[in-house]
């Protein structure tokens, strides 16, 4: 099984866009392909896929419940506790759930053993298909700050099939490291643009300390200016496609439909880049960009 990651610097670049047209391809060609949407704070790849839910999976997420009858007022579980999730007052023990990373060393920690770990409700795990793809996305609900469970979660229902698209968070803060750790091969998505570049270098940065071998989807190629691909030569970082800056692309999208199910031109950017990442993925060379593609002049 083969685990491609769609990541992006920023928002608003087009990685869902991409990381969907990716997966519309792959089932047209292989026969087990899965997608994952791992952005749960705001997952929106089911607007353009269609999927039909047939599952409906709460996921709960450890916090410490406290035996006050038992417990002496050590102070023991808050001081081990780095996110002040259990503190220990004079009369009481406090615990804020919402700030808990359910390590377990509040528990492990207290002599008197009353501290046990319940399980709450973070957030939802839908599992469906849309189509010949096996479709899974995670949402946080409304008012929980840690996303990192629901990411784990929706990682650890993936399916064992051929191809899995990973539809990662934007960024490069812990959610986003969950969503592309282990993944085969990343695919990074950005604009040319200054602000574009900016947030690419630290998604660079960030994929090279996971050790994650990757390339570079331009979108809306011609806007902007070239920065881009001139950072892309001097760090080494292959330009796998270049998305035009394409009217009817954007009113595709506007209305939550796939540009590669719509328009022939684009079926085959996509599926020349399937080709590419596959290519790329199933090689054992971390190197440079072995097909080496000549850069395009986007005007």
């Amino acid at each position: 099984m083969l685990r491609i990651a769609v990541a992006s610097g920023k928002g608003g670049t087009g990685k869902t866009t991409v990381a969907a047209n990716l997966a519309r391809v792959a089932s047209l060609r292989l026969s087990g392909v899965a997608y994952a949407d791992c952005d749960v704070e705001e997952p929106n790849g089911h607007i353009f896929l269609k999927p039909v839910i047939t599952e409906d999976i709460p996921v709960g997420h450890l916090t410490p419940r406290v035996d006050e009858k038992r417990c002496t007022l050590c102070g023991k579980c808050g001081e081990i506790c780095r996110f002040s999730a259990i503190v220990c007052l004079d009369d009481r023990v406090m615990t804020f759930p919402e700030m808990c990373h359910a390590c377990g060393g509040c528990r492990l920690v207290c002599p008197e053993d009353a501290i046990t770990e319940v399980s709450r409700e973070i957030g939802r795990l839908a599992k469906g298909s849309a189509g010949p793809i096996q479709f899974l996305h995670g949402l946080l609900n409304v008012g929980e700050a840690l996303s990192v469970p629901v990411i784990r979660a929706v990682k650890a229902a993936i399916p064992d099939v051929d191809l899995v698209l990973i539809d990662a968070p934007p960024g490069t803060s812990c959610p986003v490291i969950e969503s592309v750790r282990g993944s085969d091969y990343l695919v990074l998505v950005t604009e040319p643009t200054p602000f574009g570049l900016h947030d690419l270098k630290l998604a660079v940065d960030t994929a090279r300390a996971l050790g994650l071998r990757m390339g570079l989807v331009i979108n809306r190629a011609g806007i902007g200016n070239r920065d881009v691909y001139a950072y892309c030569r001097e760090s080494g970082l292959p330009i796998l496609e270049e998305i035009p800056d394409d009217r009817r692309i954007a009113e595709l999208y506007s209305r939550g439909e796939l540009a590669s199910d719509h328009l022939q031109g684009i079926q085959a950017l996509f599926s020349g880049l399937l080709d590419r990442v596959l290519l790329l993925a199933r090689s054992e060379e971390a190197g440079p960009d072995p097909l080496k593609r000549q850069e395009r002049n986007p005007s």
